[in-house]
């Protein structure tokens, strides 16, 4: 995917993606493939999945943080070009291009909820310096259930073998 009249990401830089959101200090959980990634899956992705906390101020920040990282919103053929605001991210699932990356902005995940529902179960992980809410991984796999995507449902197996392994271990 590409934003109208704009060139895919060059790189993908998900530590640099991380630290400018932690840098306007947005209030989000880490979900999707980078979180599956930071549980042990093998999967590859090459976009960074959030789900902010709903308040204006924290949308507000989310907004400054993606237009300091040069996003534009996908769009239709059709559509112009926006900037991030906080009204649109109030209002539904937005899907970013950077320079560096993709940036999916999702207001809930299905079969799971929203910000506070993933708090409940997320880890405090650090990732490349940054400490960053991450889904736990049963509601990773309970969202890419419920989204029946076909690329979702294909790693379906290898985060139930992954999930399988990490209750087998010993707890410290």
């Amino acid at each position: 995917m590409t934003a109208t009249g704009g060139q895919p990401p060059r790189f993908f830089e998900p530590d640099t993606i991380l630290r400018v959101l932690a840098d306007h200090q947005v209030r989000f959980i880490l979900v999707g493939g980078i979180a599956a990634t930071v549980h042990g899956s093998p999967s590859v992705t090459y976009d960074v999945d959030v789900a902010p906390e709903q308040s204006p101020e924290n949308l507000e920040r989310l907004a400054a943080a993606l237009t300091e990282l040069g996003a534009v919103r996908y769009t239709e053929p059709d559509e112009d070009l926006a900037e991030p605001s906080a009204d649109e991210l109030l209002a539904r699932v937005e899907q970013f291009a950077s320079p560096i990356g993709y940036i999916d902005v999702l207001r809930e995940l299905r079969a799971v909820g929203g910000y506070d529902q993933l708090l409940a179960a997320a880890e405090l992980i650090d990732i490349a310096g940054v400490s960053v809410y991450v889904a736990a991984l049963d509601d990773i796999i309970a969202s890419k259930q419920a989204a029946h995507r076909p690329k979702d449902l294909a790693q379906l197996p290898a985060l139930y073998a992954l999930r399988d392994e990490l209750r087998a271990r010993p707890r410290p």
